[in-house]
């Protein structure tokens, strides 16, 4: 009876999803870019029409992949088309057609556009475009959330890895892989994933990394369908078969079929099949079901674990009745809310004698907030440093979760460095006090306290400021102790933009996953510009001006010129901090000693990781963009998007 209801549900819940599966695929999103127009009789505009007739009409190239250009100077048009890799040259060619004439449509006077159709991608410039690495991407996802986020991101994120590699690895005609895999609930996970066959591998690579990297950030994740489009490359993935199972690319376990076979006896499977199938399924319930119970035990017993660990550190802190902080905070009143983030919010208080607090409440009911409460106890129990938030005590009564920290008067860093008005009381002087101070707090950290330790989250909104503009590294909720020279998680907790490539990815984190936060941290005082400021991404811009002998262009406008040796100094140790590979990293002890005396040489950078080249000749692609849906609002998740959970490929 259980069985018959399981497979019911499995069968409802699987029609439910084909009644949603076409909603995604109808979505035609497009843009038309507002860099330069044309009139319709112009020459640009009859340029257009032959670039565009001629690439649908070409018979020769039968690989799915069309670059083209007519025209000369300013009203030469360049375009591009591709489809996926997957589908007929006659389908290809009608793809292309039809996406050509409703650009035209959409897009009647822009000289710059695109359009992707589930089938065909087409966009065409007046600038070159032909070989170059451009992520302007369009992100939407699926209504429908994963049943179980942790099994499914567990299969989707090696598939995605495996097909990233195949695709990347095509040839000048083809860079397309797709394939499947299934995952613990029996649930099938199909995937695709390209690029336009002119880049190069490693570019095709980098743009696809951006593409995973974005399904696991808060633009996918826990979705069961999504698509990530850009004028480069493109991913999709669904619960559903969307592309020719011809064109999927073999697992990397399968065997060969054996060529041994009996006439007559294939079309029938045997009574002995059948019923190893359904031992083998019952087995694997029992399993499941006996590993979930085990979770749901281990999981009661670290509970009633922690509680008397908190409880053990109360002789090095104080324990407050709630009632002392709620008459402290005058009952946690708005007034009094100096912020909010994930798991609770954070109110000023003054306690009976005059001291002033910082009372960070927990939102009640939230299991990743308990964590984060008992983690950051537990570990600012051990650590005691000048460049250190302090915590004074907490509160553990009933469902309420305090903790209680010194209260910063400057409030944090960004408040600081990211406002046009506030940031001129910055001058570098007082920056480069907060990088060095900064970066004593990392090594107290990392080496020098009793248990090491990585941050894991280390941000501009996370160094708080003392009257003296003594900067504090503080939110240690998502800190973990390091027992060896490198951990893994399949839990990814951060902010994206200031993630290493091998924690985002693959869930890998050292002390110099910290020291990648820090040289996106000193790129962003030196400039006083989030790192989300610049479309490419602050360490693209920051290596781009390097690279061609112009890092002041880096540089805030406000500060004093006299400086320039030492900020350039910082800009050259930022961008060490901030490669691509771990190990050409410096260590935090070494970046300590670079920041401290200018007689020590330094290396020559490397080029970061996750680097989009864009054209140098014409303006940044895609500036509007457009759905031919009723939610045509769909966002791209900013560079500085905070992320409570994460699961890397």
């Amino acid at each position: 009876m259980c069985c018959s209801r399981l497979l019911l549900f499995f069968t409802c819940l699987i029609l439910i999803l084909h009644l949603f599966a076409p909603t995604l695929a109808q979505l035609v999103p497009y843009s038309c870019s507002d860099k330069g127009n044309y009139t319709s009789n112009s020459t640009y505009r009859a340029n257009l029409n032959t670039v565009l007739t001629s690439m649908s009409s070409n018979t020769k190239i039968s690989y799915g992949f069309y670059n083209l250009s007519v025209g000369e100077n300013s009203d030469k048009v360049n375009a591009i088309a591709l489809c996926r890799g997957d589908i007929g040259t006659d389908e290809c060619r009608s793809c292309v057609n039809t996406s050509s004439q409703d650009l035209l449509q959409k897009c009647p006077y822009q000289k710059e556009a695109i359009i992707y159709d589930t089938k065909c991608m087409v966009r065409y410039s007046n600038r070159y475009i032909f070989g170059l690495l451009e992520a302007s991407p369009f992100p939407f996802t699926s209504v429908l959330n994963a049943s179980d986020v942790d099994a499914f991101t567990q299969v989707l994120g090696p598939l995605l890895e495996r097909l990233k590699k195949l695709a990347a690895a095509g040839n000048s005609t083809r860079k397309f892989a797709a394939g499947k895999e299934t995952a613990q609930d029996f649930q099938t996970i199909h995937a695709l994933l390209m690029c336009t066959p002119d880049l190069d591998e490693l570019d095709c690579k980098s743009c696809l990394e951006q593409c995973t990297a974005a399904v696991f950030s808060s633009c996918c994740y826990g979705r069961q369908g999504a698509r990530y489009l850009s004028p480069s490359c493109q991913l999709r993935y669904e619960t559903y078969t969307f592309y020719d199972p011809t064109a999927e690319a073999p697992p990397p376990s399968l065997l060969p079929p054996s060529t041994r076979r009996t006439k007559g006896k294939e079309s029938k499977p045997s009574r002995t099949t059948i019923v190893i199938v359904v031992l083998t399924i019952g087995f694997a319930l029992l399993i499941v079901s006996n590993f979930v119970l085990y979770l749901r035990v281990r999981k009661s017993r670290q509970k009633v674990k922690s509680k008397h660990e908190i409880s053990s550190v109360h002789e090095s802190f104080i324990r407050y009745d709630f009632g002392t902080i709620g008459v402290a905070t005058d009952n946690f009143s708005e007034v009094n809310k100096l912020g909010e983030g994930g798991f609770g919010a954070v109110y000023k208080g003054k306690l009976q004698n005059g001291l002033e607090i910082a009372v960070k409440r927990l939102s009640m009911g939230s299991s990743q907030g308990n964590i984060e409460f008992e983690n950051e106890v537990l570990l600012l129990a051990r650590l005691q440093h000048r460049n250190l938030l302090s915590i004074m005590g907490f509160c553990l009564e009933g469902n309420e979760r305090l903790l209680i920290y010194e209260f910063m008067p400057n409030a944090s860093l960004d408040h600081f460095l990211f406002d046009p008005i506030k940031q001129v009381q910055l001058n570098w002087e007082k920056r480069h006090k907060i990088i060095e101070g900064i970066a004593r707090g990392l090594l107290y950290l990392h080496e020098d306290s009793r248990h090491r330790i990585i941050h894991r989250d280390l941000k501009a909104s996370n160094i708080l400021l003392d009257a003296y503009m003594n900067p504090k590294i503080s939110d240690f909720g998502t800190a973990r102790l390091l027992d060896r020279t490198e951990n893994n998680t399949m839990r990814i907790i951060g902010t994206y933009g200031y993630m290493p490539p091998e924690y985002a990815q693959c869930g890998t984190f050292s002390s110099k996953s910290d020291v990648f936060s820090f040289g996106v941290l000193i790129l962003e005082i030196v400039s006083g510009q989030k790192n989300s400021s610049f479309p490419e991404g602050l360490v693209s811009y920051a290596w781009e001006n390097w690279r061609q002998g112009t890092p002041l262009n880096l540089v805030d406008p406000t500060l004093m010129v006299n400086s320039t040796i030492q900020i350039l100094r910082s800009i050259h140790i930022g961008l060490l901090c901030v490669q691509e590979n771990v190990n050409d990293r410096p260590t935090t002890a070494s970046v300590v000693l670079m920041l401290g005396s200018e007689s020590i040489t330094l290396a020559a950078p490397k080029r970061p990781p996750f680097l989009m080249h864009t054209s140098s000749t014409g303006p940044d692609m895609l500036s509007r963009s457009s759905y031919q849906s009723s939610n045509n609002n769909v966002q791209a998740s900013a560079n500085d998007a905070s992320i409570t959970e994460l699961y890397p490929r």
